[in-house]
């Protein structure tokens, strides 16, 4: 008897970026208002990675995401990419909720550190971000990324240049 090989596949999908344009005029609260309510399309990253906004309050936001094999490295965990890509969001869009219209923000680092290993049977983890410190050109961000059971499985810190 030969074994057969499952196929697997995945679809990428995602809302015209030119739809976010409309966010130069709104405060950071003001966009994630507008993007947990529907009426700005969502950044494609999250549907390239998986993850979703699950809430926020200035200084804050907080992503969701199901981890998968398609994320898998070499080794069989989610790769520390995706592990970054979250982290790093959840401290940009952190202090993105703490800006005016008008500024934005860039990251100038991102240190993180990976503590315990994600795979598919890892079950819903979450990103929190939150701002440390804020000046006219610089944030300081903090994020944790936690699994379902509140175990911590990577820590991150990020600087961001404030653009005005």
């Amino acid at each position: 008897m030969t074994e057969v090989e499952v196929r697997r596949e995945r679809t990428h999908t995602w809302q015209d970026p030119a739809g976010m344009a409309a966010a130069v005029s709104m405060s950071g609260m003001e966009v994630f208002t507008a993007l947990l309510a529907g009426e700005l399309p969502p950044p494609p990253i999250l549907s390239l990675v998986g993850f979703d906004l699950d809430s926020f309050t200035e200084g804050r936001v907080v992503f969701r995401m199901t981890p998968g094999e398609h994320q898998y490295n070499p080794l069989g965990t989610v790769h520390g990419g995706v592990y970054a890509t979250l982290l790093d969001s959840a401290m940009g869009c952190a202090v993105h909720t703490t800006l005016p219209a008008g500024v934005g923000y860039t990251s100038l680092d991102l240190d993180v550190k990976f503590l315990r290993p994600m795979t598919a049977t890892t079950g819903e983890v979450k990103a929190i971000g939150w701002v440390v410190n804020s000046g006219r050109r610089t944030a300081l961000a903090r994020a944790e990324l936690r699994d379902s059971a509140d175990r911590l499985l990577a820590d991150a810190s990020s600087s961001c240049l404030l653009l005005r």
